[in-house]
């Protein structure tokens, strides 16, 4: 693949999250596992997505994960969930990409198969000694999604369990066996909004295999995926490197970051499954298409000053938005 196909596929598949001109906290929630239309393309036709980054990202978890292995957490108590979720995953993408991975049901044991990355293994459900790693390292490592699983005790949701490289200024490994709303607590609006309690509330109500959808964004320079707490020193300052440098920089070290977010009822366990699957596009392919230039700058100038605090852009979106006004077809 070419870099300029690589490239023009990247802009294809990106999920830009902007239906209007403004933004503001909502749970825009819809099904899963249908394609939505973009300006270049298309993206969701499936809940577990694989594209040509794909050996690239699980190198990069790799990595991540040798250096801080707390990045993975299972409270004892969600070692079901946790195989609940490795089995379910297995199947999803035994079922989105029948021709390169295999599950099969063997008198007792399971055999599972992955093409892209030459595995054939044979596992008993719930025996970690057929696995060479725990459930979430063993299939998250076949994934670029992130991982959390959520149980629901006592009338709330606590977030047990998970795998999480990939995360945009948080901490999963702080956050882990807090409740919802606990982990939801910093957020700006969305308790006062109401917004908070109104999700809570729809994943109480999620029954067992279904599945939906919803996307969240920020601003990354730099394209790193990793940009959680624990690694802050290193990548704190690139905020104010770009703000401080040459404007004509902006357009290939600033990312618009998107997440899709998938929520699914474990049928197994009942546990509540987050897929997070994060991606990044440079300002410049942004503005290569006209009417996403134009409207992430619209969205930039409307959002209140304590939502950018919150995630984290106050610095750079203004050197973004001086960027765009120049270079993403902008008319004032």
């Amino acid at each position: 693949m070419t870099t300029t196909d690589s490239r023009a596929d990247h802009i294809a598949r990106f999920p830009f999250p902007f239906p209007r001109d403004q933004y503001r906290y909502s749970t825009n929630v819809e099904p899963a596992g249908h394609s939505t239309d973009t300006a270049t393309g298309s993206w969701g036709e499936t809940r577990i997505a694989i594209d040509a980054d794909y050996h690239r990202e699980l190198a990069e978890r790799e990595r991540i994960l040798a250096e801080d292995p707390s990045r993975h957490q299972c409270l004892p108590h969600m070692v079901p969930a946790a195989w609940d979720a490795m089995l379910t995953l297995m199947r999803m993408l035994a079922d989105e990409y029948p021709g390169t991975m295999t599950l099969e049901g063997r008198e007792g044991s399971w055999f599972w198969k992955n093409d892209l990355l030459g595995i054939e293994h044979s596992f008993v459900f719930g025996d970690l000694d057929t696995l060479p790693a725990p459930p979430l390292v063993y299939i998250c490592g076949q994934i670029q999604e992130d991982v959390v699983l959520l149980d629901q005790r006592e009338g709330e949701l606590w977030g047990d369990a998970g795998l999480v490289t990939f995360a945009a200024d948080w901490s999963f490994g702080f956050d882990v066996g807090m409740s919802f709303l606990e982990f939801h607590g910093p957020v700006p609006r969305i308790h006062s909004e109401k917004i908070i309690t109104r999700a809570h509330n729809f994943l109480m109500r999620l029954e067992p295999g279904q599945s939906y959808r919803r996307t969240n964004w920020s601003l990354t320079v730099d394209g790193k995926l990793d940009t959680s707490t624990e690694t802050y020193p290193r990548w704190g300052k690139d905020r104010r490197t770009l703000a401080d440098g040459p404007l004509d920089e902006v357009g290939d070290r600033l990312f618009l970051r998107t997440e899709v977010q998938h929520l699914i009822r474990l049928a197994h366990t009942g546990a509540v499954m987050f897929l997070i699957r994060t991606y990044l596009l440079p300002f410049r392919d942004i503005a290569s298409v006209p009417e996403w230039g134009e409207r992430l700058y619209r969205v930039l100038e409307d959002l209140p000053v304590d939502m950018a605090e919150y995630k984290g852009i106050s610095r750079t979106r203004e050197p973004g938005m001086r960027w765009l006004l120049n270079h993403g077809n902008v008319e004032l």
